[in-house]
């Protein structure tokens, strides 16, 4: 037998085969390697703000919102501490209770897990924005009219979950609207009056009695 170097495998012997290979090995590190390079050499190009105030644009309710913000400031910090949009609430400050509940491009968000620096050139709604002069929505007549609210801490957020949720669904079921509510928590327990107010907007039937959300099965 020859020596393995020159053992013939085809018409290629086992020597220019491992070279062949090497050389493929060292092409595909090198353009994985000037990938990585123009990645980062892309990050480094990018304007690097803070940690000082830097000017923030946000369109809230249609109008442009001019503020000089730390880019760590939440959006909810920067509507109600940096201006006089109160409406969104703090409440639990880890998205799970729904009181900051705000529009964006209207999808429903947590103000207070959204930085305001980069909500910048997006459509923000808040609940100061849904009605009209001296003329509530209608989402917010029917919590009137079925009083769907005590402390009225939550409701901001309620009213922002439904209208985001009427607006892809102007006819949702009773179903439809207990999720689109999942995310908010109301701790005075007006849940059952939440959901009558939301049926009787989208014309369906209003229940005698009307069950609790039950967020465990919803999570499920």
């Amino acid at each position: 037998m020859k020596d393995s170097d020159q053992e013939v495998f085809g018409a290629h012997s086992r020597r220019s085969f491992l070279k062949s290979l090497g050389t493929a090995a060292v092409t595909a590190a090198t353009v994985q390697t000037q990938s990585v390079a123009a990645e980062l050499e892309k990050l480094n190009a990018e304007k690097v703000v803070g940690p000082g105030a830097v000017p923030v644009t946000l369109r809230v309710n249609g109008e442009k919102l001019k503020l000089m913000l730390e880019p760590r400031v939440t959006l909810l910090d920067a509507l109600r501490n940096y201006s006089s949009l109160t409406g969104a609430k703090e409440g639990c400050d880890r998205a799970t209770c729904g009181a900051c509940t705000v529009m964006i491009d209207d999808v429903p968000v947590y103000s207070c897990q959204k930085l305001a620096i980069d909500a910048q050139g997006m459509n923000i709604t808040t609940v100061e924005g849904l009605a009209k002069p001296g003329k509530l929505s209608k989402i917010q007549q029917a919590f009137v009219e079925k009083d769907a609210l005590m402390c009225g801490y939550c409701t901001p957020g309620f009213v922002m979950s439904l209208t985001a949720l009427f607006k892809k669904n102007s006819k949702p079921t009773a179903e439809e609207i207990k999720h689109a509510c999942a995310g908010n928590i109301c701790r005075c327990g007006t849940h059952p009056h939440i959901l009558q107010a939301a049926l009787q907007v989208a014309g369906q039937p209003i229940p005698n009695k009307t069950e609790l959300i039950d967020y465990a099965k919803l999570a499920g």
